[in-house]
C-alpha cells in the first residue's frame, strides 16, 4: 500500500494503466505507447512499469510516473504557481464571543488549518533562495504535483497519424491505448498509511468530514483544498454556505406553516364550505360533460381546510421575506468568496490566464492557423463559416429537445384532462371510494398521478439529453476549458429549467384560468374540457406538484450519487477481496474505483441550482420547501464528501476563484423569483379576492368574511345547459348549479347574464396593482441591501494590500542584494 516507486524515495504522482489485448489494433497501440512514454521521459518525467503478472487479475500493466524537482520548478513557473516566501504576520481576526457556544461544531485546529498561513509569490526558477524551501520532496503539495503532471500529459505528443500531429492523454484514453490515468489517494480511507512519510490526509478527511455522524460539524475547507484543489474546495464552501443560509429560511418557513396549521379552524372560507347549512346546500355544476353528476360543495371540506395551510396571510409575508433572503444569500456569498480568494492565494489568479490555454482537442481539430494579436504567435483557429454551421446545428438540437419537453408537458395535460373526467365520474358515482373521497378530490387525484407521471418523463428526458448536450458541445469545438464549461452549463441549465419547472408553471399560471363557463366551456383540441381548480383554489395542487417533483428529484439524486458507485465498486473489487491485502497495491485499489470525471462538479452544481429554483421561484406555494432543501443538503454534503473520499479515484487538482457562470444564473433566478411569487400570490392563491371582499363587498360587520363563498361562486341555470354538457341524470331535479372555481358572473335573471360582474374587474385590478407594488417594494429593498453590503470585507481588502506591499518589498530587497553581489 505504498505511494512510492520501488526505491521507496520517489513519489508516484500519476498512474497510467493499459491492457495488452492481442487484437488487430495491438501493434498500433503498442507503437503509440512507446512514442508517448518516450516523449514523457524526454520532458523529464521518470517512469516505472509494473508488469501484468504483478497485477491482481494478471491482465493490467501499470505505468507509475514521478516528476523530479527540475520538472516541477520548470512547470511551476509556466503555470504561475504561488509558493511561500514568508510566514504571514497579520494578526488573525478578533475572537468571536460565540466561540464557546459554537465549540461543539468546531473541528480540531490541525484539521481545519493543516499548514501555516504564508505570504506567497509566483514561482521563478531564478529566485529559488527567496522561497521557503525546507524539503524539495514536500515543497510542492501532492495536488500541485498531480496538476503539473496532468498538464504535461495533456500536451505530450505520441506521433503523426493521417498527416496530423496527435497528442494528449485524453485522446489515448478515448482510443483505448490506455484504460485509465489518475493520481493516487495517499492511503486507504479507513486506516492510516504505515509509511511515516505519508500524511494520510484521505483518512483524516474520511474520519472528520465524510461520515454522516459528523453532519453537525464545520467542513475542513483548507484540508479539502489542499487534497483536492481549489475548484472542489470552492464547491464545498458554496454548498456549506448555502446550507447555513437555508437554516434561516427553513425556520421562517416552518413558522409560516405552523401559523396556517394553528389558524386552520378559524378560516371562514373552509367553515362555510364544511357547514351543512351553507356548503351542504350549494349544488355544484358537474366536473365533466354528460357522465358526471351534480354534487354538493361540502364534499370538498377537507381539501379546503388543508389548502389554508399554504394559502394564508403568512404566505405573502414569506414570499416577500424570501425575495430579501435570496439577496442576502448572494451578497454574503460574494463576501465569503472574497475571503477564500485571499486565504487560498487566488487574488491575482486570473481565470483567463489559466483558461485561455487552448483545449488540446481544439488544437488537434483546428488545422488552420492565424497570428494571435496579443502574443504575436501562430495558433490554430476555427473558420467563421465552420463556427456558424456548428452553432446552427447545436441551436436546432437544443430547440428540438426543448420542444420535446413542451410536447411531453402537453401530453401530460391531455392525460390530466382525460383522467380528470374519469376520476370525477368514478368518485361521484361509486360509494366504495367514500372513505377517502373527502380528502382525495378528483382534482387532487388527477394532480398526484399526473405529477408522478411528469416526474418519470422528466427523468427519462434528462437521461438522454445529458448525452446529447455533451455531444453537441464537443461538436462546437470550444476554444478553452472555460468556454466549454460555460457553453455546456447554459445548454444543460436551459433544458433542465424547462424540464423541471414547466409543469409547475402550468399549474401556477395556466390551470383553471381558461375554463369558460357552462354552455361555453373551453376545450383542448376540441375534445377535452379544460381543467378547473378546486373550489379552494389551485395552490394546494401547485404544492402537491412541487413536493412530488422536488422530493422525488432529491431521493433519486442521492440514490444515483451514493448507491450506484458503491454497487459498481463492490462488484469491481469482488475478485480482489480473495487476495491477501499486501498483494493489492495502492494503484490497483484506486484503479478499481469510479472516475470522478471533468464534469463531476458540473452535475453537483446543476443539482443544487435546480433545487435553488424550487425554493425561490415557487416558495409562496410551499413554505416548507426550504426545510426540505435544508434536510437534503445536510445529507448532500456528507454524501458528496463520502463518495469523493471513498468511492472515486482522486480527481486531478484544478484552480478556480469563484463558482463561475453559476453566480450569474443564481442572480437571474433571484430576480425571476420575485416576479413568479408575486404572480402566485395574486393569481394562484385566494388572498386578493378575499381582501377585496373584506374591504369592498362584505355586509356583515361582526364577521366580515361570512358570505364570501356564496359571493364568489357564480350561479348557472341548468336549463341553459347545451346537450353536449348536460348530465345524463338529474334525479333531484336541481334548477341551478354553481361554478366549481372562483368566477364572478351575473346570474341568469340579469340583463347581462353570464358576463363578468364589476367585482371580477375590481379583483383583477387589485391583483395587477398588488403585483406592481410587491415587485417594486421587493426590488427596491433587494437593490438597497445589495448596495449596502460591500462585496469584499474591509479587513480582507487591508490584508490584500498588506500582502502586496510586503511581497513587493521582499522582492525588491532580494533584487538589491543580487545587484550588490554582482557589483
Amino acid at each position: 500500500d505504498s505511494i512510492f516507486f520501488r526505491d521507496g524515495v520517489r513519489r508516484i504522482d500519476f498512474v497510467l494503466s493499459y491492457v495488452d489485448d492481442l487484437n488487430k489494433e495491438w501493434e498500433k497501440k503498442l507503437e503509440r505507447r512507446k512514442e508517448f512514454e518516450s516523449n514523457l521521459q524526454k520532458a523529464g518525467l521518470e517512469l516505472e512499469t509494473e508488469d501484468k503478472k504483478e497485477s491482481e487479475d494478471g491482465k493490467i500493466f501499470f505505468v507509475k510516473i514521478h516528476a523530479p524537482w527540475e520538472v516541477l520548478i520548470t512547470y511551476a513557473e509556466v503555470l504561475n504557481i504561488k509558493v511561500p516566501i514568508k510566514e504571514n504576520d497579520i494578526p488573525s481576526m478578533v475572537e468571536n464571543p460565540l466561540d464557546c457556544v459554537l465549540s461543539p461544531l468546531r473541528l480540531p485546529e490541525k484539521v481545519m488549518h493543516p499548514e501555516p498561513d504564508y505570504f506567497t509569490a509566483p514561482f521563478s526558477k531564478d529566485k529559488q533562495e527567496l522561497y521557503l524551501i525546507n524539503d524539495e520532496s514536500t515543497f510542492f503539495s501532492p495536488s500541485m504535483r498531480n496538476r503539473i503532471v496532468n498538464y504535461i500529459l495533456t500536451r505530450c505528443p505520441y506521433g503523426t497519424e493521417e498527416g496530423k500531429k496527435k497528442f494528449g492523454i485524453k485522446r489515448l484514453l478515448n482510443n483505448g491505448t490506455y484504460t485509465a490515468a489518475y493520481p493516487l489517494h495517499d492511503c486507504q480511507y479507513w486506516k492510516k498509511a504505515s509509511d511515516p512519510n505519508c500524511d494520510s490526509e484521505r483518512y483524516t478527511l474520511y474520519m472528520e468530514w465524510a461520515r454522516f455522524l459528523r453532519f453537525y460539524k464545520e467542513q475542513p475547507l483548507d484540508l479539502i483544498r489542499k487534497y483536492y484543489g481549489e475548484k472542489i474546495g470552492i464547491y464545498f464552501a458554496w454548498l456549506g454556505f448555502y446550507t447555513e443560509m437555508l437554516f434561516l429560511a427553513a425556520v421562517v418557513g416552518l413558522i409560516c406553516f405552523l401559523y396556517g396549521l394553528f389558524t386552520m379552524d378559524e378560516n371562514m372560507s373552509s367553515k362555510e364550505i364544511c357547514d351543512p347549512a351553507i356548503g351542504g346546500e350549494i349544488i355544484m355544476c358537474p366536473l365533466c360533460d354528460r357522465e358526471c353528476e351534480y354534487w354538493r360543495l361540502n364534499t370538498t371540506c377537507e381539501s379546503s381546510q388543508y389548502s389554508h395551510l399554504f394559502d394564508n396571510v403568512a404566505t405573502l409575508f414569506f414570499a416577500i421575506f424570501m425575495g430579501i433572503w435570496v439577496t442576502l444569500f448572494l451578497e454574503f456569498w460574494k463576501r465569503r468568496q472574497a475571503r477564500l480568494k485571499y486565504e487560498w492565494d487566488l487574488v491575482d489568479f486570473e481565470e483567463e490566464q489559466q483558461q485561455l490555454q487552448l483545449r488540446p482537442e481544439y488544437e488537434a481539430k483546428c488545422t488552420q492557423k492565424k497570428k494571435n494579436p496579443v502574443t504575436q504567435e501562430m495558433e490554430p483557429y476555427l473558420p467563421l463559416t465552420s463556427q456558424a454551421m456548428r452553432f446552427c446545428i447545436s441551436g436546432a438540437t437544443v430547440l428540438f429537445w426543448v420542444s420535446l419537453i413542451i410536447a411531453s408537458m402537453i401530453a401530460v395535460i391531455v392525460y390530466r384532462l382525460a383522467v380528470y373526467a374519469a376520476f370525477a365520474s368514478l368518485m361521484e358515482n361509486t360509494q366504495t371510494l367514500q372513505p377517502i373521497s373527502g380528502l382525495l378530490t378528483p382534482q387532487l387525484a388527477t394532480s398526484v398521478t399526473a405529477s408522478c407521471l411528469n416526474f418519470i418523463i422528466i427523468m427519462i428526458l434528462n437521461f438522454f439529453y445529458e448525452r446529447i448536450a455533451i455531444w453537441i458541445t464537443d461538436m462546437e469545438i470550444p476554444r478553452t476549458h472555460m468556454e466549454y464549461e460555460n457553453r455546456l452549463t447554459m445548454k444543460m441549465f436551459l433544458f433542465q429549467f424547462v424540464n423541471y419547472y414547466s409543469s409547475c408553471f402550468y399549474v401556477a399560471f395556466f390551470k383553471g384560468k381558461f375554463v369558460g363557463y357552462p354552455g361555453a366551456y373551453t376545450y383542448m383540441f376540441n375534445r377535452w374540457r379544460n381543467e378547473e381548480c378546486d373550489p379552494a383554489g389551485c395552490l394546494i395542487e401547485l404544492t402537491t406538484q412541487l413536493t412530488i417533483v422536488m422530493a422525488g428529484k432529491q431521493i433519486w439524486g442521492n440514490i444515483q450519487e451514493a448507491i450506484v458507485p458503491w454497487i459498481c465498486n463492490w462488484w469491481g473489487r469482488r475478485k480482489a477481496r480473495n487476495n491477501p491485502e499486501n498483494l493489492y497495491s495502492r494503484w490497483e485499489q484506486d484503479h478499481d474505483l469510479q472516475t470522478f470525471g471533468a464534469l463531476g462538479l458540473f452535475y453537483e452544481y446543476l443539482e443544487m441550482v435546480i433545487q435553488f429554483g424550487f425554493i425561490t421561484l415557487f416558495v409562496a406555494s410551499f413554505p416548507l420547501a426550504p426545510l426540505l432543501a435544508l434536510m437534503n443538503n445536510i445529507l448532500e454534503i456528507r454524501v458528496d464528501s463520502w463518495k469523493l473520499t471513498t468511492q472515486y479515484r482522486r480527481p486531478v487538482a484544478a484552480k478556480a476563484h469563484s463558482i463561475g457562470v453559476w453566480q450569474e444564473i443564481l442572480n437571474g433566478m433571484a430576480i425571476l423569483s420575485v416576479v413568479t411569487n408575486a404572480f402566485i400570490v395574486a393569481f394562484t392563491s385566494d388572498m386578493i379576492p378575499r381582501l377585496v371582499y373584506y374591504y369592498a363587498y362584505s355586509e356583515n360587520e361582526d364577521s366580515p368574511m361570512s358570505g364570501y363563498i356564496n359571493s364568489s361562486l357564480s350561479v348557472f341555470l341548468i336549463s341553459d345547459f347545451p346537450e353536449r354538457n348536460e348530465p345524463k341524470e338529474n334525479p333531484e331535479n336541481f334548477v341551478i348549479c354553481r361554478l366549481v372555481y372562483r368566477d364572478y358572473r351575473y346570474p341568469p335573471d340579469h340583463e347581462r347574464k353570464y358576463f363578468h360582474t364589476m367585482q371580477f374587474w375590481h379583483i383583477l385590478a387589485a391583483k395587477l396593482a398588488f403585483i406592481i407594488i410587491m415587485e417594486h417594494v421587493v426590488f427596491i429593498v433587494k437593490f438597497f441591501v445589495a448596495w449596502m453590503i460591500p462585496d469584499v470585507p474591509a479587513d480582507v481588502k487591508a490584508k490584500i494590500k498588506r500582502e502586496k506591499y510586503l511581497t513587493q518589498k521582499i522582492l525588491h530587497e532580494y533584487e538589491l542584494e543580487k545587484l550588490k553581489e554582482r557589483l
